[in-house]
């Protein structure tokens, strides 16, 4: 029997060609578009493995971690978002993702992951940087960390933080800083 995907993400194009993509390497794919069709999916044919995008629409794909695992506790879970933090990485895994990727992502990263076993994984890296991170990156993964605390209610974090909505808008459109 091939191993089974659920493939969740909002971009139906996406979710599509990737769906295809582990399709043509052998897998057996279900997509979903939503949290709630995603635990439906995952419900009636629980998956071995899970791509789970990080922003679906309006949610974060973080909260749909532990739901599917408590329905298989065994799934591998890649976690990918074309936004990513540290303070998103460091939350997917642990809530229990088994990877965290930037998009563009090649398909074979992906099933790498689902083929390696378990016990030969690498640790985490615990190596701290010798160069710092810069100003505007900080203050990107900082507001990245109080919107997750706000599970992305946007007015809810520009108070926390103290900021106009629309000065937080406008600095959550750009993209992350690189260091």
């Amino acid at each position: 029997m091939n191993m089974r995907v659920l493939v969740i993400d909002d971009d139906t194009t996406f979710n599509t060609v990737l769906s295809r993509a582990l399709t043509r390497r052998g897998y057996e794919v279900n997509g979903a578009t939503d949290a709630a069709n995603a635990l439906a999916v995952a419900q009636a044919t629980p998956p071995a493995a899970v791509v789970l995008d990080l922003n679906l629409g309006s949610n974060s794909g973080l909260q749909l971690i532990r739901p599917l695992l408590d329905i298989a506790p065994d799934c591998r879970i890649v976690v990918l978002t074309g936004y990513a933090s540290i303070t998103t990485a460091v939350e997917a895994i642990k809530l229990g993702a088994t990877q965290y990727f930037a998009k563009p992502i090649e398909v074979d990263a992906i099933v790498a992951v689902f083929d390696t076993p378990e016990e030969f994984e690498e640790p985490a890296e615990t190596d701290v940087p010798s160069d710092p991170l810069s100003v505007g990156r900080l203050e990107w993964e900082h507001i990245q960390r109080v919107l997750h605390e706000h599970e992305g209610n946007i007015s809810a974090t520009a108070r926390a933080l103290k900021m106009h909505r629309r000065t937080l808008q406008r600095k959550l459109a750009k993209r992350p800083l690189k260091s």
